[in-house]
């Protein structure tokens, strides 16, 4: 008991604590103190059964404060043991997502019952701490994966047996490598090979990973692995102008969005139950409260400026839509163009061959790959350009390397405008069921 205590009060790991009838720093001598009590009034031994218990919440990065984790784990405590067992929570934060530690006496603290796990204790818990979650605006874990070939697993064989993503293979082998001091770029990506990794080269330089059981290489640069991950800054590390990347942190949960309100008597009618009516009706509530937020947030205090606000924001989404899609298509375009110049630079010697042998049938059937590969790079050309001047390799070069950064920078703008359209119509949708407009038009109220 005292080891697992130290393990919750461990500074290093604790960011809160909180306690319920006993002190953190004794509750061992506390809870046997209870226990000792306990044997002495009923003459029941209490070596029997379970000493303590203990219940692990955990919660996903970004979503909850240390201090806010704690009192959610109390309120779940308290709640499970109905007050009548001593208990203390510990807030951890020495791992990527914050989560409790909460440890409670198997003696009620009246001496008057042990407490006995039974069965389905698990999923009772589990309901409990999702109800505590749903009500302090939290997610939860809708459909938990339980058991994996028929057996359960308990909390360290599920976050053990959790295999890395091949993109944070290639990050740690990345790191690995860069650790031993490699004397050059080619050392380095040795150094990948012999970590099992195939090194695949790209055109244009692009350089790949491909992992032992992955399907599609992983590539090596930094919108894909995240800062730090370049070819150039790979050079940079090895040649001492900058420190080893480091693994990039796990970003904070997205803001939970605006939902629609769900229509009750259309689900009643489907064959929902009461229970399902009680919970769609809070459900529904904090919809609207949500969408009340919104509004006071963004300081709309009519139904005319809130029409306005997602009239513009649908436009804007269709607007950065249509520039991305010219954007990808002058990308997609350049791109084309890039390659068929190449080719065409690489045929040309084959086909003025091919002309000072006169057109000869011998040299056709010796050389009727690249010639083929000729003609459709011409044809390629002449589609692309219409007339046009070709452009230097270097001028096409600048042009995709622009168009690339101007898509990236176009699609993050994409995905925002995308995000803000879909709360926008949703608010809108749910004031429109509040104030009961349809259409536009305001229905009239009926009779009760």
């Amino acid at each position: 008991m005292e080891e697992r205590f130290d393990y919750g009060l461990n500074p290093q790991k604790l960011g809160a604590v909180s306690s319920y009838l006993c002190d953190p720093s004794t509750a061992p001598a506390e809870f046997l103190l209870v226990k000792s009590q306990y044997q002495v009034e009923t003459a029941r031994p209490v070596e029997r059964g379970a000493l303590f218990f203990q219940i692990r919440q955990a919660f996903p990065p970004g979503e909850v404060t240390a201090e806010e984790a704690n009192k959610i784990g109390y309120e779940t405590a308290m709640r499970w043991t109905k007050g009548k067992y001593q208990f203390f929570v510990c807030t951890h934060t020495d791992k990527g997502h914050i989560h409790n530690h909460i440890y409670y006496n198997s003696t009620a603290f009246d001496r008057s019952r042990k407490f006995h796990n039974f069965i389905g204790s698990s999923f009772a818990l589990r309901r409990l701490s999702d109800r505590v979650c749903i009500e302090h605006e939290l997610s939860y874990i809708q459909n938990p994966k339980l058991h994996s070939k028929g057996r359960f697993l308990h909390y360290g064989q599920w976050i053990g047996e959790k295999p890395p993503s091949a993109k944070q293979r290639v990050r740690l082998a990345v790191i690995a490598a860069l650790e031993k001091k490699p004397a050059d770029f080619a050392a380095f990506l040795r150094l990948m090979e012999e970590s099992g990794f195939a090194v695949k080269h790209g055109r244009g330089g692009v350089i790949s990973f491909l992992a032992p059981g992955q399907d599609k290489p992983t590539r090596l640069r930094a919108s894909t692995l995240g800062a730090g991950f370049d070819p150039e800054d790979i050079r940079a590390v090895i040649a001492g102008e900058r420190p080893i990347p480091e693994l990039p942190q796990d970003a904070p949960a997205p803001p939970r969005r605006v939902d629609l309100v769900i229509d009750i008597q259309q689900r009643m009618a489907q064959g929902k139950g009461p229970a399902y009516a009680r919970w769609a009706k809070v459900y529904n509530l904090k919809q609207m409260a949500a969408a009340l937020q919104y509004l006071r947030k963004h300081e709309l205090a009519d139904y005319a400026a809130l029409e306005a606000s997602t009239e513009a924001a649908v436009d804007r989404f269709h607007k950065l839509a249509g520039e991305l899609r010219d954007t990808e298509a002058a990308l997609s375009k350049t791109a084309r163009l890039m390659e068929a110049t190449v080719d065409y630079a690489k045929t040309r010697p084959v086909f003025d061959g091919y002309k000072a042998a006169r057109y000869s049938k011998k040299y056709l059937a010796q050389h009727e790959a690249e010639l083929a590969a000729y003609r459709a790079a011409k044809a390629a050309m002449n589609e692309i350009l219409d007339g046009a001047k070709l452009p230097k390799i270097d001028t096409l070069k600048k042009s995709r390397r622009e168009l690339s950064e101007k898509k990236k920078a176009l699609y993050a703008e994409y995905r925002q405008a995308q995000a803000d359209m879909r709360q926008a119509v949703a608010v809108k949708a749910n004031i429109d069921h509040l104030l009961g407009v349809t259409d536009g038009r305001e229905n009239k109220a009926q009779e009760r």
